[in-house]
Order: C-alpha cells, then structure tokens, then sequence
C-alpha cells in the first residue's frame, strides 16, 4: 500500500498547482538529496507514445538528479505549458540505495471532435469557429470555454445585440478516445434600439445640434430608414468625440463630456443620457509661423486660411495641418511633404490664451529634402516591370513627393492588371540623415484577359458568340512557345477577336492596340478591322425563316488611330487622331432600313478627339475625379469639287418621297408606280451618297462625388451632333443617333450608328421614325442627362459588385430646328452590376419610363412603364 509523505517535504509550485512526491517507503526528505534517475515510468496516457514524453521531459536514464530539485519543476512547468494536461504529477515509485525511480503521472485533457452551432445564421458559423478555434483536435479547457463564450457575446454585442448570450456545453464522445463534442448556443435576441438621446448642461449648443453631430448613432423616428437606430458600442464612443469636435466647431475648446450612461427601457429600447460641460467661446488671435525657410508665412497662410479674429475651430486647425480624411487634401503637411520634405513635421501650440483669444505658433520642423533612393515593385508575376514602371510617377533620384505616390496608385489602377483597392505604397528604409528613402508598391495581380462564350436563339435561329480578349497581350512573344501560358501575356498590349453569327447575319472584329508606340513615350497605337454581313430574311408559309445569302447588305472597315498623353492643360488630357474608312455594300437588299437596296457607299474619315480622364482609383468603381471627351469626326467635302447638281437631285427626291407619302395616305401602295418611284429613289440617293460627307461632333461628361465611405454619385451628360457640309446632299442615312433601350446596339447591321442607353424604354423606342416605312432612321442629334448613386457590395478581385440607383432623361430629333435640351423622356430605376475579370461586366437594371416613347402607335398608350435591361461588356 502506498504511502504519502508530508507535503511540507515535497510541493512542487506551478502557478496554482500542487504537485505530489509520494514514497511507498518512509524517507526524510527535509532537504534535497542527489540520485541517479534509475527509470522513468509515465502513466495515464490514452492518445501519446511514452517515449515521446520521455524524451520530451529531457530526463535521461542514469543522469544525476536532486529531488525535490529544480530539475523536476522545470520538467513540470515545461509539460504544464504544452496545454495538452490537466494534471502533471511526479511519484517517487522507489528508492535503492543512491539509485531512485520515478513516475510521471499525466491527466491528459480531452480533444474537441465535433462543435455545433444553434441560434446563429449558417454563413456565419465558420467564421465563428476560425474565430474561436474551436476546430477539431483543440484541447478543452476552462479557458477555452471561457473565452469563447465571451468572445461570441461581445462580437454581437457589438452589432446591436446587447442581450446576447452563449451557453457552451460538452458531452462525452464515445467513438474517440477522450473527446467531447461541443454544442453551443446563441441567443443573439433583437437589435437594441436607440429610443432616446437625452443631453444635459448644454446651453450654447441645442440638442438637435449635438445629435445632428452623432453620425452613427440615432434616435428611432418613422421613416428614417437611411441610417438605423441600432446601438453599437464602437460607433457610440466615435460619436462621443464627434461630440466634442463639434464644440471645437464653434469655439469651445474646453467642452467635454463628463457623463454618459446608458439606460435599458425595456429588451428591445434604451435610453442614451449623455452630460456636457461646454466652457468658454475662444477666438483666434495672433498665428505666427516658426522654423520655416522653404515657405514664406504668407504662403502658409494661405493655406492655413484662418484669420485673426475668426472663432475658434480646433477641427478646422487640424485639418489645415494634416487632414487625415484626404490624402490629397490641401494642409501644410500635404504642401512639404509634395515638395520633397516626407520628414518635416507641423506642430500648432498654444502660446497664449488671454480672456477668449489665443495666441497660437505653428512650429515647423522642415527636416532634409528627401529623395528617392530605390523604387521597387512586388507581386507582378504576368506583367513586366517596365510596363509597371513607364506609369509609376515615383522615379529614383526624383524628390519624394506624395502626391506622386497617389497619382501612380490611381495610374497602375487604371492599367486594369491589378486590384486597385491592393495597391499598397510601402515608405522602407527612410534616413533623415542622409535625405533618402526606399518605396515599393506591393501589388496584386487581376485577371487580365476576357472570354466572351455566348449562344442563345433569336431572329428565328440560333446566335453563336466567340469573343477573346487579351488586355495584357505581348506581341513580341507571339512566336515564343515558352510565353504561352496559356498566351503571351505581360507587355500591356490589347488584342481581342471577336466573332459573332447566326443564320441571318456575320461579325467579325479584331482589335490591337499599343498603349507605349516605341516604348518611350505614352503613345497609343490602335488597329481595328471588322467585317459585317446582313442576309435578307423572311418568314415562310410554314412559319420558318428563309434567308437569301443573294440579297445581303455588308460593312467592310478598317481604322488606324494615335493618341497621345498631353501636358497641357494637365497631364490627364490625351489627343488622339484616327483615320478610318468603311465601305458599305448593299446586294439586292430592300428592307426600307436605307433607301437604295444595289450600291456602294463610302466613307472616308478623320477622327479629332480631346479627353481627359482623372477619374480612380478603379476604371470599374471609381471614387473620385472625372472623365471627358469631346470628339470631332469629318469626312472631306466632296460636293464642293463635284460638277452634280446636287439640288436637282435633292428636289427630285423631295417630290419622289412626297409622292409615297401621298398615296400611302391614299391607299394606293403596293401599284406599279411605287416600284417605280422607288427605283428612282434608290437611283437619287446612290448618287448623292457614293461618297458620305458629313461632320460628327459628339461630347459626353462623368463626375465621381464620394457622398460618404464609399457611396458615390456619378453625374453624367451626353451631346452629339450629325451635321451636313451641303444642305443640297443632305443628311447622310448611317452615323446616326438611336436613343433608348439597354444601349447594346442589339442590331447588327452596325451602320456606324451610335446606339445610347436610356433605361426604362425599350430599344430604339425613343429615336426618330421614317415617315414612309415607320422604322426609326436615326436621330441628327441627341442629348442625355443621368444621375446615379453607387454602392459597393464588394470589390474583391475575383468579382466586384456594386449595387445603382439612377435617373435619366434625353431624347433624339431628326433635325436642329427641333431641337430642344428641355424636351426630354425621363426614367428611373435600380440596378445591379457584377465584373468578373474572366467575362467582363455583367448587369441588370429595373427601369420605369414616366413618358410615351416616340413608336408609331404609340402615342396616348400613356408612360412606357416598367422595363428590364440587361448589360453585357458595358462599363458605365
């Protein structure tokens, strides 16, 4: 029988645990004695080798040992820390002569197998157990439990839900061996409201004021459904400070807030109480600047803009100084540390504050001019640094300046090769001594390529579509069998193929373009060739269509173009010229779309664009800036140098289409006079428009505003104007304006119309109508006006997501007499858009047209009413 000595002789001290020496003989063991470790027995091990704990304990057979002793308790502490055992005992087994054998005695704790969770919604449990670690194999302790359960009522907590509770149970699992299953359970209860805030000592300032302040936290009132009443701790205690940044607003500089409590009214409301000490109204006084040689005080000045006299306004002072909000905000700290100063340093102090004046300086440490020692770049495994480093504005050797840094974010944003919301600016190895500082931009890559995969059945047969778009194309490696991965990638360039077809129509498209023409300047290079053919298409007896390849109408084009970055007025604005031409081919194809069906046309261009674009960070979500365009397209005048009379042959077409307009009144269409009418038409018109002359101004402008976080209000308006040299020739039938609808451009002849999105109507429903065929012809000129709120569900890379509201209006006319900006089609509506890098962007909007549309038969059928419209490939 075993028998335990005095514990005064044998506690081994582990923070609170007590460690038993037991002898199955009696031996005094007042004070330490040496042995040899004769064995070393381990007991109580249900899922551990011996050997490994053995080995562990560092205790070796035939080693010295003093027992008791350091050696053993440091054995203890070490086995202790591993949290793999709720107890940890050493047994002296026996004694023979200087030899001693011990054994460990171990109590190892149970391991979690399965944790379940009721009470919370599903997509939020794994978040929970990653959170917690409560994974399977996690060692359970008290402090565990513990831990957890406060952990999940204080997360909740912290979304509103001030009554959580979690109860955590284990219950033994008997197919493991010393495991327990864990079943917690949330009782999350409802959103603790905010009923009232109530405030006390404030006399300067009203309650209304003080709440208006409190950004985040609001009273329950009827209708207010844009910010929520719910209480949340984080945001109570930045309310608290906006509190006092809002006295600092009018002159109170001392206000303070010296009690705050909240009172619970029942489980679902509570009362906030909240006690101010306002204090004394200040004035500035005297502002004097100190330390400063590479400004004058006027032009600090000028920027601190605050006068002597002015009230009080700590939150303005702050701003001026360093404004946190905008990291391109006009402050004193933004003004050095653009100019090369990333180590001066803007401290305002109080000098004075004599009856309500103070006296402030506004000391300046200016530090050494700082340059940039090396630039670096990280996470660009496709793209080649020299793409990356020919739009970086930071160079080696240049003056630091921040606002160079933002302005490359925004520029390595808009390549569309990386995350825009994951470029990281990292400032390493600054030395004020020397002036120098390190920085690399840590990238994350995006997919830069496209797949257009489509098929689907309309226009009485099947519609096939193949687009590939590369946007970070390398032409030099096209013939490199190593670069294909699965293309040559990583130069920048685009290069797209597009193909499109059905029974009744052919697209053919490729694209190319060099951002950087011989590498040096920003110089874009662009080649575009397309090739289009319309068959003519009818329904036969027995309801199928009949297409006749002999009657087709085709395009044939090609397009050169350069544009070039500009430093004046900034360097936002591009120039760009383009040369194209096209040759419209029409085969025996009467449909009343053009008014020749045998003939040829063509159309000889140069294109004069002027844009400028400071919109960012993202070309898919911007935040901020602009984008504007203006462009001016002109064919040469060919009837100034020709001898046809061109207003004979406008007036015999004049007579000819007044006459089909007459007998179609009259009944009488379908006789053998209209064959001929016609045939003379077609006669008429080839003449006139062999070669197309015309101008083409167009003008289209958008506006980013952050409204707050992340919620943007983009503005937009569109202009666009077909003009004609000579009135005698007359308005060319293609490059027209057709207004309404999703803006896809669903018809395929691709005539070189514009076709222009106005939701809530259907397509082309808002353009011009031919008075003969009744089909719309295209409008002369167009105007546009949107607003949209924009909200982002998510801009990972993978996919960004953002949620719109929108109103519109605009309309089309078929000449500028009638032109009128006021006379508008208006609509509204909700949409939803998702950019995926592999497809592209896809969409859908919900729009209500408050207006007729101008469809023959249309008229007094009352607004067009609810319309769904899909996007696809567009970026708005």
């Amino acid at each position: 029988m075993r028998a335990y000595i005095s514990l005064k002789h044998l506690v081994f001290t582990l923070f609170l645990s007590l460690p038993l020496l037991t002898l199955s003989q009696e031996v005094d063991y007042q004070s330490g004695k040496t042995y040899i470790l004769g064995g070393l027995q381990v007991t109580g091990l249900q899922s551990y080798n011996e050997q490994t704990v053995k080995t562990y304990t560092g205790l070796l057979e035939g080693q010295p040992i003093t027992v008791p002793g350091d050696k053993i308790s440091e054995v203890i502490k070490k086995l202790w820390n591993l949290d793999l055992f709720s107890d940890v005992t050493f047994y002296i087994d026996r004694v023979e002569g200087d030899r001693i054998f011990l054994e460990l005695a171990i109590r190892e704790r149970p391991s979690l197998n399965n944790v379940t969770f009721y009470g919370v919604p599903k997509r939020q449990i794994q978040d929970l157990v990653e959170d917690t670690d409560l994974k399977k194999g996690k060692k359970i302790t008290e402090s565990l439990i513990s831990n957890s359960r406060n952990y999940i009522e204080n997360k909740y907590r912290k979304q509103g839900f001030l009554n959580a509770r979690a109860q955590i149970a284990t219950t033994v699992d008997t197919s493991e061996t010393n495991a327990l299953n864990m079943v917690v359970n949330v009782k999350r209860g409802d959103r603790v409201k905010v009923k009232d805030i109530v405030f006390s000592g404030n006399e300067k300032l009203a309650d209304a004021k003080l709440r208006k302040a409190m950004k985040k936290t609001k009273e329950k009132r009827p209708g207010r459904f844009w910010k929520k009443s719910k209480y949340i701790e984080a945001d109570y205690e930045e309310d608290l400070k906006l509190l006092i940044d809002k006295y600092a607003e009018n002159g109170y500089r001392d206000a303070r807030v010296t009690m705050d409590t909240i009172v619970p009214l029942d489980e679902k409301n509570i009362e906030v109480r909240i006690g101010v000490e306002e204090g004394d109204k200040y004035y500035f006084g005297n502002i004097d600047f100190v330390g400063n040689t590479v400004y004058t005080d006027r032009q600090l000045n000028q920027i601190l803009g605050i006068d002597k006299g002015d009230t009080y306004n700590g939150v303005l002072l702050r701003k001026r100084i360093a404004d946190d909000t905008k990291p391109d905000g006009e402050d004193l700290t933004n003004l050095y540390q653009n100019n090369g100063y990333l180590f001066s340093q803007i401290n305002p102090i109080e000098v004075s504050a004599e009856n309500d004046t103070i006296d402030f300086e506004i000391r300046i440490i200016e530090g050494k001019e700082t340059f940039l020692n090396r630039v670096d770049v990280a996470g660009n495994n496709k793209t080649n640094d020299h793409v990356i480093f020919r739009d970086i504005r930071t160079k080696p050797g240049q003056k630091y300046s921040k606002e160079d840094i933002i302005r490359t974010i925004r520029e390595l944003g808009q390549l569309g090769f990386f995350d825009p919301e994951n470029i990281r600016p990292e400032i390493q190895n600054p030395d004020p001594n020397a002036g120098t500082v390190d920085l690399k931009f840590d990238l994350v890559e995006s997919g830069a390529s496209q797949i257009e995969l489509q098929g689907g059945y309309g226009g009485g047969g099947f519609i096939g579509t193949l687009g590939l778009s590369f946007n970070n194309f390398s032409i030099q490696n096209l013939f490199n069998g190593e670069a294909y991965k699965p293309v040559p990638m990583g130069d920048g360039q685009t290069f797209a193929l597009r193909l499109q077809a059905s029974r009744t129509f052919r697209v053919y498209s490729l694209n190319f373009s060099e951002p950087w023409l011989g590498g040096r300047k920003p110089v874009r290079f662009s080649l575009s060739l397309s090739r289009t053919q319309q068959f003519l298409a009818s329904f036969g007896s027995n309801g199928r269509v009949q297409v006749d390849k002999d009657q087709q109408f085709s395009i044939t084009g090609i397009s050169l173009g350069l544009a070039k970055r500009v430093q004046w007025p900034d360097d936002f604005f591009v120039l760009s010229h383009a040369l194209s031409y096209q040759l419209y081919d029409f085969r025996n194809y009467r449909t009343g779309l053009f008014n020749f069906g045998n003939g040829q046309s063509n159309s000889l261009a140069y294109t004069l664009g002027i844009s400028r674009n400071s919109s960012g960070p993202s070309p898919i979500f911007p935040l901020y800036g602009s984008r504007m365009e203006f462009t001016a397209k002109f064919t040469p005048p060919y009837s100034l140098f020709s001898k046809k009379d061109f207003a004979a042959l406008k007036g015999e077409t004049e007579e000819i289409i007044a006459e089909q307009v007459e007998r179609a009144q009259l009944g009488l269409s379908g006789e053998a006079r209209d064959t001929e009418l016609q045939s003379r038409l077609e006669e008429l018109d080839q003449e006139r428009f062999r070669w197309l002359e015309y101008y083409k101004i167009k003008f289209g402008a958008d506006w980013y505003n952050r409204i707050v976080g992340k919620l943007v209000l983009r503005t937009n308006v569109e202009f666009g104007f077909l003009g004609a040299y000579n009135q005698d020739v007359g308005y060319v039938p293609f490059e027209r304006f057709f207004l309404g609808g999703d803006g896809l451009g669903r018809n395929f002849t691709l005539d070189g119309r514009e076709v222009i999105q106005l939701r809530g109507y259907e397509n082309n429903s808002l353009t011009p109508v031919d008075p003969i065929t009744q089909q719309p012809e295209g409008g002369i000129v167009y105007n546009k006006y949107s607003v949209e709120l924009r909200y982002p569900l998510t801009l990972k890379p993978t996919a960004s997501i953002y949620a719109l509201g929108f109103m519109e209006a605009g309309n089309a006319f078929n000449n500028f007499q009638d032109f009128n900006p006021f006379e508008i089609k208006r609509s509204a509506g909700i949409g939803l858009r998702i950019f995926m890098p592999a497809f592209g962007l896809l969409g859908i909007d919900f729009g209500y047209g408050f207006d007729e549309d101008l469809r023959p038969g249309s008229a007094g059928t009352g607004p067009s009413g609810w319309q769904t419209h899909f996007v696809i490939g567009q970026q708005f």
